[in-house]
Parts: C-alpha cells; structure tokens; sequence
C-alpha cells in the first residue's frame, strides 16, 4: 500500500486507545466510570461531572447524519483526487450530541440530514485505520 498523502493524525497517549481500536476495526469512545457520559473528541475530564475516571468502551458504530457538507474544493492536500467528497457530523446513538467529525462515503446526492450511517474502517498507511460512516440502506428514519 502506498504511504498516504494527507495528514496524518497525531496520536497521543490520550488518543492512542482510540486509534488502537480503529485498527482493529471497532469504534471506541471515551466514556465516564462516574457518571456514564460519553466524551469524544478525549478529554483528560469528563465534560459533565469533571472525574478523571475515563476509559474507552466499544460503541455500536451506528448514528445519524446531524450535518454535512459537500467539498468541492481540489487544493486540499490529500484530497485532490476526490471532489467531490463528503464533510460529516454523525451523531452517534449511544448518546445524544455525541459527534464525530467524519468523510461520508457515497454520492453527495444521496445525502440526508437524519440518514442512518455506520462506521466502515478505511486502511491508511501501514499502521492507521480511520473511521469513516456509509450511508445504511433503507435511507433516513
């Protein structure tokens, strides 16, 4: 596989078990042993109660699109080849607000706010997978 062309994201030790799950193709998310709330991106507290009791725990993987946008610009690094592409917030169901900031897979077209997604793993260099989300079949809900 050829080395990547765009950015690669910097792990850090707060990242890292993130990444590690991307890699082995599961979704986790930081998540409170306090109080249950779900922080994505990592925090060194949780958001809501402010504990340091943080771990990452496996998600399902399935959300909803909460906002996208269509890139047609072809001077960004990495992505030249691939406009027009798709800018994503996908509220995942584990929790209400819990975005992510993803590519959307698919004809822009094809794209709904509300449309049910899941995550799918896109290879990416020798040692990095990155979350990406398809639309699901059957459309929005």
């Amino acid at each position: 596989m050829a080395e990547p062309t765009r950015a690669l994201p910097v792990i850090t030790d707060l990242t890292r078990p993130f990444w590690e799950a991307a890699r082995a193709g599961t979704l986790a998310i930081q998540r409170c042993g306090e109080c249950g709330y779900y922080n994505h991106p990592p925090r060194e507290a949780c958001d809501r109660c402010l504990s340091g009791a943080l771990a990452f725990e496996l998600v399902s993987g399935k959300g909803r699109v909460w906002s996208f946008a269509v890139m047609h610009q072809g001077s960004v690094v990495g992505f030249e080849e691939r406009v027009p592409y798709l800018t994503a917030l996908v509220e995942l169901d584990e929790q209400p607000m819990l975005l992510l900031v993803t590519n959307l897979a698919g004809p822009p077209e094809r794209v709904r706010l509300g449309q049910r997604v899941s995550v799918v793993f896109e290879p990416f260099g020798a040692a990095l997978a990155l979350p990406q989300f398809v639309i699901d079949e059957g459309g929005a809900e």
